[in-house]
């Protein structure tokens, strides 16, 4: 069967400033994207989205006459799967007001993406079981990371033996909860696996005085600088380079915090990049609930959590000793530098900061973020761009200094 994820208009407005730039799948939360966990439990070879029009080009729609719809924002497990699979064809399956999945044609899957779920056109099933967890806020990536390293790392090793590790200086508490892929340079670390298991990717480097407790995760070709202090409920997408304190954040991929500085209770998009000794807060002096920037509701809305930090879009980059006060938005391709903590919602194309702030303009943002993905050997082709011009227009309103 054709599976296609498909984003919820209301959900993927709750997970901006990360889904400005991708479908809510590809959205990385444990050691997988929820792609990826679909991609397993579904036993599907190909997944394709059903999301904004503007990122079709890029992660495009793959339909065939019968379909299974998901909702992409959902972690599986195998029995919401196995149900999934058992649904006939015009049968959406329900979790109250929650659609999960439907099984339709490409007429009646394009009509829910653009309008929702005609509920008189479908035969509605209730499931009768506890709906997995739901990421439907951006703060429920950090707050959920922990259980999902978990569950990964029993789908990623399961059967499998581990490369392990042979430096001699490096200190690993509870190795049976240590899996270590090929190609991996370790020295003189720290590894505590003892609260939670710890996945070291290919072809990862831990440099000398990096100390790890799990759970933890640190995707292909990712680099923990010397001395780095990564804290439980940490994952280190690819290909990223990460030093300093690391506490319960999710970093997507391709981005460097390479030098000191705090880090926590945080998600970070793509090709984000942090300056020496920067540093968000996650606890207000008040020890009060954590408000965040609302796409949707286009206000402050309250996360019910005590430690809260930073959410920050693709492309976005600080100056050295930035400091983030609680709860801070960062947009798509923001350069954020100067003294003072930046305001709570740093709109996307954002330059400056608690001095004085102004439009990062596209041209220069195009050119700068072809620099970035040059030095990884990727090229800023002509889909990307389209992508972050779309974003510059659809966030003008954001920045109200304009």
């Amino acid at each position: 069967m054709n599976i296609v994820l498909y984003d919820h208009p209301e959900t993927r407005e709750s997970l901006l400033p990360l889904t400005f730039t991708r479908p809510v799948g590809k959205i990385l939360i444990g050691l997988q994207t929820l792609e990826g966990k679909w991609q397993h439990f579904m036993e599907a070879g190909q997944i394709s989205y059903l999301t904004a029009p503007y990122l079709r080009d890029k992660f495009p729609l793959h339909s065939e006459a019968q379909n299974l719809l998901i909702n992409a924002a959902i972690c599986p497990d195998r029995r919401l799967a196995n149900r999934i699979r058992s649904l006939k064809e015009n049968q959406c399956l329900m979790a109250g007001d929650v659609f999960i999945a439907g099984h339709c044609s490409l007429e009646a899957m394009l009509s829910i993406g653009e309008g929702g779920l005609d509920k008189e056109s479908f035969e509605l099933v209730d499931y009768d079981q506890t709906l997995p967890t739901v990421i439907d806020a951006t703060w429920k990536i950090f707050a959920n990371n922990a259980a999902q390293i978990q569950a990964d790392f029993e789908i990623l090793t399961g059967n499998r033996t581990s490369f392990g590790i042979e430096d001699k200086h490096t200190i690993v508490y509870n190795p049976d909860n240590v899996f270590v892929e090929e190609g991996v340079n370790i020295k003189a670390a720290i590894i505590n696996a003892e609260t939670g298991p710890v996945y070291i990717g290919k072809n990862c480097q831990i440099h000398e005085g990096a100390k790890i407790k799990g759970p933890f995760g640190i995707l292909e070709g990712s680099n923990l600088n010397m001395g780095a202090k990564i804290r439980n409920g940490s994952t280190v997408g690819p290909s990223c380079k990460v030093g300093g304190e690391v506490n319960n954040s999710v970093i997507f991929g391709h981005s460097n915090k390479g030098h000191e500085g705090f880090l926590g209770n945080s998600v970070v998009g793509e090709w984000c990049n942090f300056g020496a000794d920067s540093n968000n807060s996650n606890l207000k002096n008040n020890y009060g609930s954590v408000k965040l920037w609302n796409y949707h509701h286009r206000t402050m809305a309250d996360t019910g959590r005590q430690f809260c930090g930073l959410i920050m879009g693709d492309h976005s980059k600080c100056g050295i000793n930035t400091m983030f006060n609680t709860g801070t938005v960062v947009g798509v391709s923001a350069n954020i530098f100067g003294g003072g903590f930046p305001r709570n919602f740093v709109p996307s194309f954002s330059w400056g900061g608690a001095e004085a702030i102004t439009t990062y303009r596209l041209p220069k943002a195009l050119e700068v973020a072809g620099k970035v993905l040059e030095r990884r050997d990727v090229g800023l082709d002509d889909e990307e761009k389209a992508i972050l011009e779309s974003i510059f227009e659809q966030t003008t309103a954001f920045r109200d200094w304009e």
